[in-house]
C-alpha cells in the first residue's frame, strides 16, 4: 500500500458505554433518593368520613371491565398519564374552558387516552355518598388498582388523601409521559425524574401486558426492526404481515389498533415479557428494554420478570404504590375536592 490509511478515530465498545449509562443512572437515582420526602397519604384516610369508598369503586369499576375488557387499561393509562405530569392529582382529568388549558390535547393523551367517563360515573357514585370527601386523585387511583386486578393482576393497598389540582400542565404532557418511539436511555430518565428507578420502569412497562395500540405508535416498529428483533421466524412473520395490512407504510389507518400483548390481550400476566424475549414488543419503547446496546440492566430483569409471575407481580404492585405516592406539593396547599373531576370548582 503507497498510501497510509487515515486514522480513525478511537470507538468506544457499547458495554463500556452502557455501564456509563448505568454509572449515571446510580449516580442521578441516588439524587434523587436524597432529596425524597414520604408524601402524606394514609390508608385509613377514608376510613371515618366515607367508609364505602373502596366497595363503590370496586363495583363500578366490575361493571365496567366486565362491559369491555379493555376498560381496565383505558383507566390504568389515565393514572399513568396523570402521575407523570404534577404527580398524581387528577390533573390529566380536566377538560379545557376558556381559562385553563388541560391535558387531554397534548400529544401523547390526544388520541391515546380513554375511560373519562369511568371516573366520571363512579366520582357520581362516591358524591353521592360521601358528597365532597374524595378526591377525583384518589377515585383514579383506587380505579387503577382495581382495573388491574379484574383482569387478572395483584392485589396492592392504595393509599390515599390526595387533592386535586386546580391546574393542568399542557407543556409538561408533552415533554414528561414516555412515547412509543424513544430510546432507552430518554425513557429511563423520564422514570428517575419522577424518582423511579430502572426497576420501576422495566415493572411498570409491564402494563402493556393489556391494552392496545394504535397504527400510528407502531407503525415506525413494525417498517423498522421487528423482522430482525424477532428473528423472522414463521410465526412471528405471519404476525408482521398481519400487522403491516392494517398499518400501511406510506400512512392512512392511523386509527387501526392492535394488542401490545397479542398472547392474552385482555389479561394482566407476564406475557409482555415472553414477547420481548422473542423480540416482538410491538413498540420501539417497550422492545427497548430488551434489544438495546444500553440495555443490560433492564435485559435481566426482562427475562426475570418472564420466568418469574410471582416477582413481576411483587415488583409492579410496589412500583404502583411508588407513582402512586408522586404527589403534586401545591396540590396540598392549594388544591381542592372537585365535584365535577372535569372542572375545578367555582
Amino acid at each position: 500500500m503507497s498510501a497510509k490509511q487515515p486514522r480513525m478515530a478511537a470507538s468506544i465498545h457499547p458495554r463500556v458505554l452502557a455501564m456509563q449509562f448505568l454509572g449515571a443512572i446510580a449516580f442521578i437515582s441516588g439524587v434523587l433518593r436524597s432529596g425524597a420526602s414520604d408524601p402524606p397519604l394514609t390508608l385509613d384516610y377514608y376510613a371515618s368520613s366515607c367508609p364505602t369508598v373502596f366497595d363503590v369503586i370496586h363495583k363500578e369499576m366490575e361493571c365496567a371491565v366486565l362491559s369491555d375488557p379493555r376498560n381496565a387499561a383505558f383507566v390504568v393509562r389515565l393514572h399513568f398519564h396523570d402521575c407523570f405530569v404534577q404527580g398524581c392529582d387528577g390533573s390529566v382529568l380536566l377538560d379545557d374552558t376558556v381559562t385553563l388549558q388541560g391535558e387531554k390535547t397534548a400529544s401523547p393523551n390526544i388520541n391515546s387516552l380513554d375511560g373519562f367517563d369511568i371516573i366520571d360515573k363512579i366520582k357520581n357514585k362516591v358524591e353521592s355518598d360521601c358528597p365532597g370527601i374524595v378526591s377525583c386523585a384518589d377515585i383514579l387511583t383506587i380505579a387503577a388498582r382495581d382495573a388491574v386486578i379484574l383482569v387478572g393482576g395483584p392485589y396492592w393497598d392504595v393509599p390515599v388523601g390526595r387533592k386535586d389540582s386546580r391546574t393542568a400542565s399542557y407543556d409538561l404532557a408533552n415533554t414528561n409521559i414516555p412515547t412509543a418511539n424513544e430510546g432507552l436511555t430518554s425513557i429511563i430518565s423520564k422514570f428517575l425524574s419522577l424518582g423511579l428507578s430502572v426497576t420501576d420502569t422495566v415493572a411498570l412497562s409491564g402494563a402493556h401486558t393489556i391494552g392496545m395500540a394504535r397504527c400510528e405508535n407502531y407503525r415506525a416498529r413494525i417498517y423498522g426492526d421487528y423482522e430482525s428483533t424477532s428473528g423472522g421466524s414463521p410465526s412471528s412473520e405471519a404476525r408482521l404481515s398481519k400487522l403491516k395490512s392494517t398499518c400501511p407504510a406510506a400512512g392512512g389507518g392511523e386509527d387501526n389498533i392492535a394488542p401490545m400483548d397479542y398472547e392474552t390481550p385482555n389479561v394482566f400476566d407476564n406475557s409482555y415479557y415472553h414477547l420481548l424475549l422473542n423480540g416482538e414488543g410491538l413498540l420501539n419503547s417497550d422492545q427497548e428494554l430488551y434489544s438495546s446496546v444500553l440495555a443490560i440492566q433492564t435485559k435481566k430483569i426482562a427475562v426475570q420478570y418472564a420466568h418469574d409471575t410471582a416477582a413481576f407481580f411483587q415488583q409492579f404492585s410496589e412500583s404502583m404504590v411508588k407513582m402512586g405516592n408522586i404527589t403534586n406539593s401545591d396540590s396540598f396547599v392549594n388544591g381542592e375536592v372537585r365535584k365535577n373531576c372535569r372542572f375545578i370548582n367555582t
